[in-house]
């Protein structure tokens, strides 16, 4: 893997989070906070979750390793959920445009929120957290086209034609 690609894949990850979060920015209050049979609960935990993924890989990648989660109940609101995604995303594009090709091929070691040890390839991670997301960002969406507000296509060629 070399850093060309992991740019793209992180701005297609920046647009297609971009998309879910413009869609959800419709839903009522009710509706941010409803309960689903999803994995993650209604579209607030299914965007939490997928937050906190980023959030937590982008630590593990800078050297530490976080032991707490982020929650649903620490985003009470969705701007309060957007603003936060807001400067993660920065963080993270910042994190992406700064790394290299040799720091993509090497290992590097973190401890699970439950304190297990891993020793993992930045570039295996880096792709795995687009991949998560891409589940949640599906989920995200299946909600919100059920609330109305469908966040049309989300697929890496549709970001690649706009690009």
């Amino acid at each position: 893997m070399n850093k060309q690609d992991v740019i793209l894949l992180y701005k297609y990850n920046h647009w297609a989070n971009t998309k879910i979060l413009n869609a959800a920015a419709n839903v009522t209050q009710e509706q941010f906070l409803a309960d689903s049979s999803f994995p993650h609960g209604g579209l607030r935990g299914t965007l939490v979750h997928a937050l906190f993924a980023e959030w937590i890989w982008r630590h593990r990648w800078e050297g530490t390793s976080p032991v707490v989660r982020l929650k649903p109940d620490d985003f009470p609101t969705f701007e309060s959920l957007r603003s936060r995604w807001a400067d993660e995303g920065k963080l993270l594009l910042s994190f992406v445009d700064n790394v290299t090709d040799e720091r993509l091929n090497s290992h590097f070691f973190y401890t699970s929120t439950q304190g297990t040890p891993y020793e993992k390839v930045l570039w295996h991670t880096m792709v795995h957290l687009v991949n998560h997301g891409t589940q949640h960002r599906a989920e995200a969406a299946a909600l919100l086209t059920d609330f109305g507000h469908s966040p049309g296509d989300i697929d890496l060629v549709y970001f690649i034609d706009e690009m």
